[in-house]
């Protein structure tokens, strides 16, 4: 099985030694993203609402660039800087994932990178 590496620009581009995604058969694996704008590199956001929203736009460019999208999601890891957040968090994803949402897993973390209040992973589906 040949591996494929994602890159986009439409979405933040990695900033160490891993890649936007990889695509392996016919699923796709991202790389977790955070509230990162595409084109500034900058952080987006100093609540959580406003940063969920990013990353899912983030998580939706990354997953559209490797043949996929948000309706071939079949399962999302959540990371929290603090669990209060997850509320207001839920409020934003269910709106990326209305019907038939995907598995997830949410997890409070003690740190994410750069600040980050939320990071969020996909496994999706290929298109045929």
């Amino acid at each position: 099985m040949e591996r494929e590496v994602v890159a986009t620009t439409k979405a933040p581009g990695a900033v160490g030694p891993y890649s936007q995604a990889v695509c392996a058969g016919d699923l796709v694996y991202t790389a977790g993203q955070i509230a990162l704008d595409p084109a500034t590199g900058q952080m987006v956001g100093d609540d959580i609402s406003t940063q969920t929203d990013r990353v899912l736009l983030n998580l939706k460019a990354i997953l559209e660039s490797a043949g996929s999208g948000l309706t071939r999601v079949v399962k999302t890891t959540v990371y929290l800087q603090d669990m209060a957040d997850f509320a207001q968090m839920n409020q934003v994803y269910s709106r990326y994932f209305a019907s038939s949402p995907p598995a997830r897993t949410t997890v409070e973390v003690s740190a994410l990178p750069l600040g980050a209040l939320v990071e969020i992973e996909a496994v999706a589906l290929r298109y045929d």
